[in-house]
């Protein structure tokens, strides 16, 4: 079984790195246009198998696709990061182009893989791997719902002082600042979030979580990669394993919650199918409201994407 990632930066390595820890794969290819690079890096986290205590093996690549032929899933990292001041959208046409050129290498060497797209703008450019590979809609997708839960369960831990393992939650929307933490699905050992901490409070957690991404790059000058790239990798091993666990992706709509033709966040069934089911939450009016806002963003910017013909 063989799981590749394209792109050997900070994301995309932490993704590999993840993926080997786990054992979610025998084979995992690291792959990056700039020589020696992914490599380098495979290298080096291959030598920390026997201290780590792990046999799978990672392989680094520059620019051969060939290396990467009938892998099951490919995860998408490649692209430009944020910079300080710079929106997700400021991204758009230089990362749609890098999109578009890897998912036709991708599709031509292993037309079954599975997709997983993390280049940021997350939504559209999801979009535009969908475009290109000319695939079920099932079979790519985006990782930023796992990533934007991560964030608001871990703030939430901090806050209540308990373990993030016992707290679940939900989130919808598109991958940026509207995003749509939802409290009414948010659980700490089963019981419901509104119970244990107080309105306000959890009010800013929700506004924290929403700005999560720009946070990290004001602290580091670069967006994000521990988390990103441990949420690629969660969702590589759901579908190499069949899974089923339920996770918020970007998937695209048709229909479901009254949303057509859009790639967004929306809390599914993933498996070794890819997207096995989009499930379907009964949303109060307050929630739809925030996840129309949403909606009407991101299809700004795929509108955007459509006009720039890449």
């Amino acid at each position: 079984m063989k799981i590749t990632v394209v792109g050997a930066g900070n994301v995309g390595a932490t993704c590999a790195n993840v993926l080997a820890h786990n054992e979610v794969a025998n084979e995992i290819i690291l792959l990056d246009i700039k020589e020696g690079v992914a490599e380098g890096k495979a290298l080096d986290m291959w030598e920390t198998s026997p201290v780590n205590m792990y046999d799978s093996r990672i392989t680094g690549v520059t620019n051969d696709y060939s290396a990467t032929k009938d892998s099951e899933v490919v995860v998408i990292t490649s692209g430009l990061p944020r910079k300080p001041g710079m929106s997700r959208d400021d991204l758009i046409a230089t990362n749609a182009g890098i999109v578009k050129s890897v998912t036709e290498q991708v599709v031509e060497h292993s037309p079954n893989a599975k997709i997983v797209v993390v280049s940021n703008p997350l939504d559209v450019m999801t979009y535009q791997a969908y475009l290109t590979a000319k695939k079920d809609s099932r079979e790519v997708m985006g990782m930023a719902g796992i990533l934007d839960t991560a964030r608001y369960r871990s703030f939430l831990a901090l806050e209540l002082n308990v373990s993030p393992k016992d707290i679940q939650a939900v989130l919808m929307g598109g991958h940026g600042d509207t995003m749509v933490p939802l409290p009414r699905y948010t659980t700490v050992g089963g019981i419901p979030v509104t119970e244990l901490i107080d309105g306000d409070k959890l009010e800013a957690i929700v506004q924290r979580t929403k700005t999560g991404g720009g946070e990290i790059v004001k602290l580091l000058g670069t967006s994000a990669w521990y988390a990103p790239g441990a949420a690629a990798a969660q969702m590589a091993e759901a579908i190499v394993k069949d899974q089923k666990r339920v996770f918020p992706v970007c998937s695209w709509l048709q229909g479901e919650y009254d949303l057509k033709d859009i790639y967004i966040g929306a809390p599914v069934i993933l498996g070794k199918n890819g997207i096995e089911r989009i499930i379907e939450l009964d949303l109060n009016d307050e929630e739809k409201a925030l996840l129309n806002e949403s909606a009407k963003a991101v299809k700004d910017v795929m509108d955007t994407l459509d006009g720039m013909d890449i």
